[in-house]
């Protein structure tokens, strides 16, 4: 029997050729976001960053962080969430962070706060394909380094038992009442979809991910927000990417990392 290869079977020397990297630009670090707003979120982060270049895949790109090599891509959803987490894992990148918004399934949480998730849900479609059948969880190191980093920011951070969905379309008030009876606290997307590849490939993972929508209280993300509200919106919208740089390119990789 003839045994096929596909993408899943690529290694270390192909991804690096195919990125067109040295071996001293594999990142110490990857961040990814979960955003539609890709175009504005992408400047702002890398503004953040120094030499920045756009690798040989698109929206995938390499910048600098006191002379460390870090990666940054907007993605939108478990399936393209899956790409650069299984590439930078195969690379041997040792941390990963998510970050983006997330809904909140739980009276305690508000719009501003951020989730830190120990445990995702794994529903969103693509976990599975790694081994995944229910939960998978978290890097618990670096989900307290987070947490502290927030607080430190007056930016409340929460853990949550976390859903990962396959879209904020495909979601009735039917679907919302059930995850909350089953003990649900916030959803988004790409969660599991980190946390799985994580496990999968062995680098430390967490998500830092940002309360938008309450959905306990029936509001999505096309409800207005108040003006504090908005402003906490912003102001963890912006801790997240900073919390997510000190926790893997600035902090000393002894500190809370298996």
């Amino acid at each position: 029997m003839t045994r096929h290869r596909a993408v899943m079977d690529f290694g270390r020397d192909e991804w690096m050729a195919a990125l067109g990297i040295a071996e001293a630009d594999i990142p110490h670090a990857v961040i990814l976001e979960g955003s539609w707003w890709r175009e504005q979120r992408t400047a702002w982060r890398l503004s953040r960053l120094e030499d920045v270049r756009e690798l040989a895949f698109p929206d995938i790109f390499l910048g600098y962080r006191r002379g460390r090599p870090v990666v940054y891509s907007c993605v939108y959803g478990a399936p393209r969430a899956v790409e650069p987490a299984h590439l930078f894992g195969v690379l041997g990148t040792p941390r990963m962070v998510m970050i983006g918004t997330c809904g909140a399934l739980h009276a305690g949480l508000s719009t501003g706060d951020v989730v830190v998730p120990s445990v995702a849900v794994a529903r969103e479609g693509v976990a599975h394909l790694y081994g995944v059948s229910d939960t998978v969880e978290g890097d618990p190191g670096l989900a307290a380094l987070g947490r502290r980093g927030l607080m430190e920011r007056d930016v409340r951070a929460a853990d949550s038992l976390h859903l990962s969905w396959v879209s904020i379309f495909a979601q009735s008030g039917e679907m919302v009442s059930e995850w909350r009876d089953r003990g649900y606290g916030s959803v988004d997307m790409e969660a599991a979809t980190l946390y799985a590849v994580a496990r999968y490939s062995g680098f430390a993972a967490t998500a830092l991910l940002v309360v938008w929508d309450q959905l306990d209280q029936d509001k999505s993300f096309l409800d207005p927000l108040t003006e504090r509200q908005q402003a906490r919106l912003d102001a963890a919208n912006e801790a997240v990417f900073d919390v997510a740089l000190s926790i893997t390119v600035d902090a000393d990789p002894g500190e809370g990392y298996r």
